[in-house]
């Protein structure tokens, strides 16, 4: 086991370790598997991660340690004498070296997946509540979710994570009740009663969900009919997507130094420097080793990821794993099925612009011009950098719509007002009889107009009336 870490009083919470203190004691462990390939964080940053999660949900951290195991026993995941050590921690706080007065620690999270079993024996061991990283990920989001939705997502995600647990429970669950006394069955015992139950509210909470989809889809179709461009903020909990949002539109989303602050998704317009209106998007933050139930029961919400026309990765350029976490986030993208557009549609923003020093901003000011990705470079706290950002958004979306060459009669006025209403116009010019346009529209947009006015996309058969036939092309 590597040294303890005791968290300064600043950290630990905004109260302190004061003798009113009434937080829960906490214990951090991250069990750091010797042979493990492939993970792009050390050891130390997945433990201050996880002390972080920690943290949000209000509890005193008084010790963090990284314990290395060989193999995984089945039985605890960590070995005989690393569990009694740990019960030692645990029993006997070192008060020496922190200022905790309120007794001995209260729970004890295991940055890992624990098995039911596993969960049950450490709690017998250590004779405290034991949480896993799934486990603390659904308490956080349980009392982050302000809305009937996020309600919703986070109690199915949390019935799904505790139905297999019912095991762990002490042995009241398995007293009988009920039963048919005149056939003479074993009765129904409390833990299937529990499952049972959790069963109906499981179907209930889905097709809840399923409702609240057909809703988004809804409100996706009447954007459809008046389009605009949505341009989706997506990242690793933490990078400053809310603060990047009360930016760029001038709302008041709740944004915090925290991780998860934002569960609720919330979209705004904004106008970008060429006039077009878009809609901005704040999602839900990412994570590594993302729970799949989480994934499951948020997938309603995820789904504006897929109508974004631009999706906007935030990434704070100031953390140590910024790569790491961008890995992250772009596996979760490709588990969601936007993997196709990464490569068209993505602008990777660099936050936190302001905590880099000049070394930091030339290498990523580098990187930008050798790659042949869009890299945008913004502070959310000053600003700086949030203009061009928009600008970069402006572009990605011109280069994505269709432009065409209009001639439109002057009577055709209630024309005139929709492309002007639903495209963007580059040039016009007034003429003798007609006005010459020259339109951006997206997919949605151009499909209609077709729709609506096949006559500029039929031949024009030759006339002898002196009239301006109305015309198209493409430039």
């Amino acid at each position: 086991m590597t040294d303890s870490t005791f968290p300064s009083k600043s950290v630990s919470s905004d109260k302190g370790w004061s003798n009113d203190n009434d937080r829960t004691a906490c214990l951090v462990v991250h069990p750091h598997l010797k042979n493990e390939r492939g993970n792009l964080r050390s050891p130390q940053a997945r433990l201050d991660e996880c002390v972080g999660l920690a943290l949000a949900i209000h509890v005193d951290v008084v010790h963090s340690e990284v314990v290395n195991i060989a193999r995984p026993k089945p039985a605890t995941l960590f070995g005989q004498g690393v569990v009694e050590a740990l019960a030692t921690t645990i029993g006997r706080v070192d008060k020496s070296k922190n200022e905790w007065d309120e007794g001995d620690i209260g729970l004890a999270i295991v940055d890992a997946s624990l098995t039911p079993i596993q969960q049950r024996n450490l709690e017998k061991a250590w004779n405290c509540k034991v949480i896993d990283r799934t486990g603390l990920i659904l308490e956080i989001f349980g009392e982050r979710a302000r809305t009937s939705e996020g309600s919703l997502q986070v109690e199915l995600a949390a019935l799904t994570y505790q139905r297999s647990r019912l095991v762990r429970s002490w042995t009241h669950l398995e007293r009988q009740r009920g039963g048919l006394g005149f056939i003479g069955g074993p009765g129904e015992s409390q833990i299937e009663i529990d499952r049972r139950l959790i069963d109906e509210r499981i179907v209930r909470l889905k097709k809840d969900l399923t409702d609240v989809k057909r809703t988004r889809e809804l409100h996706r179709k009447s954007r459809r009919n008046t389009p605009y461009p949505i341009v989706a903020l997506v990242g690793y909990t933490n990078a400053g997507k809310s603060t990047l949002f009360n930016r760029l539109t001038n709302a008041k989303v709740f944004a915090e130094d925290l991780l998860f602050a934002t569960l609720d998704p919330t979209m705004r317009s904004i106008t970008l420097p060429s006039g077009r209106d878009v809609i901005l998007s704040d999602t839900v933050g990412f994570i590594s080793e993302l729970p799949h139930e989480l994934v499951a029961a948020f997938h309603a919400t995820l789904e504006e990821v897929h109508e974004a026309d631009v999706i906007l990765h935030v990434r704070d350029a100031s953390h140590p794993d910024t790569e790491a976490q961008r890995a992250d986030v772009l596996d979760v993208l490709k588990t969601l099925g936007v993997e196709d557009k990464l490569e068209d549609c993505l602008i990777e923003v660099y936050n936190k612009s302001d905590l880099l020093g000049d070394e930091e901003i030339e290498t990523i000011s580098t990187r930008a011009d050798r790659s042949e990705g869009r890299i945008a470079m913004v502070s959310a706290i000053t600003g700086q950098g949030c203009e061009q950002l928009l600008n970069d958004v402006n572009e990605l979306l011109s280069a994505r719509f269709a432009s065409f060459e209009l001639d439109i009669p002057y009577s055709d006025g209630q024309l005139l007002s929709w492309l002007y209403s639903h495209g963007e116009v580059i040039s016009r010019q007034d003429l003798e009889g007609h006005i010459a346009l020259t339109v951006r529209m997206n997919d949605a947009n151009t499909s209609r107009f077709k729709q609506k006015h096949p006559e500029f996309f039929e031949p024009v058969a030759p006339s002898t009336e002196e009239t301006e036939p109305k015309k198209w092309s493409p430039t």
